[in-house]
């Protein structure tokens, strides 16, 4: 029984060893991504037609930041979300669609605010704002509920959704082209579940845990709170380390 629990023993600790070179590997990459584009962006100053002298590509994958939140080394930047769009057959959406959506309306009658029925990392956020903050029952009774809502809810939420924005649009970014037809087998597919899978603290020995003010720690779902990510999807999947050479090819063809 010793032998066998040391072999276990010896076992794990080489699965975090492998786990905490991965991770090294891929922020090597991210910072290759950054020097690439020039720094991060926030949503608070992006637009659709991007920036000068850039423009969004149509199909990417995404990672977040967030003010606060650093790797273990204390100086590096942790991710604390990464995401993408069209995996699924026949989609059509764009990077910077799905990137609106989370950034929410700058115009019309829900200015600053925005839809987190839309976008599900506005929902997450909203749900650990929700935990931390006095707001009227009627919006935490709505808040997440329906694919739509009327006139009136959207009233009510207003205020959560323009301070979901405002959070949202704080938060640091990087992004890389990765083209390709949508589809669950594309690779901007495997890139994020595979980085969510390696990022994420859920059932593990924590690596980079979040700060103990992170937000994400008062989220509803529990897979945001273990994992300390923005990210329900692949937290407790397996990863395959390959994806990071695939990663790192597509930050060579920017």
């Amino acid at each position: 029984m010793d032998a066998r629990r040391d072999r276990e023993e010896a076992s794990r600790r080489g699965d975090e060893m492998s786990r905490a070179r991965d991770l090294d590997r891929f922020y090597d990459v991210l910072e290759r991504l950054r020097l690439k584009l020039g720094g991060c962006r926030c949503l608070g100053a992006c637009g659709g037609g991007g920036g000068e002298g850039w423009r969004w590509p149509s199909q990417g994958v995404y990672f977040f930041f967030e003010p606060g939140e650093m790797r273990e080394d204390g100086r590096t930047p942790r991710v604390v979300r990464v995401g993408t769009h069209a995996v699924y057959e026949g989609s059509k959406t764009t990077l910077w669609q799905r990137l609106s959506r989370h950034k929410g309306h700058e115009r019309g009658k829900y200015a600053g605010g925005g839809n987190h029925r839309g976008s599900v990392f506005r929902l997450h956020v909203g749900t650990a704002l929700l935990a931390t903050g006095d707001y009227p029952q009627e919006v935490r009774s709505t808040w997440g509920k329906g694919a739509s809502a009327g006139p009136l809810t959207r009233e009510l939420e207003h205020p959560l959704e323009c301070q979901v924005s405002a959070y949202i649009r704080r938060m640091p970014f990087l992004w890389v082209a990765v083209p390709g037809p949508a589809g669950t087998s594309s690779p901007r597919s495997i890139i994020e579940s595979n980085a969510v899978a390696l990022l994420s603290n859920r059932h593990k020995p924590p690596i980079d845990p979040p700060s103990p003010n992170w937000l994400g720690l008062y989220a509803q779902r529990a897979e945001i709170r273990e994992s300390g990510l923005w990210n329900v999807n692949y937290v407790d999947q397996p990863y395959d380390p390959a994806f990071i050479e695939l990663l790192d090819s597509f930050v060579a063809a920017m």
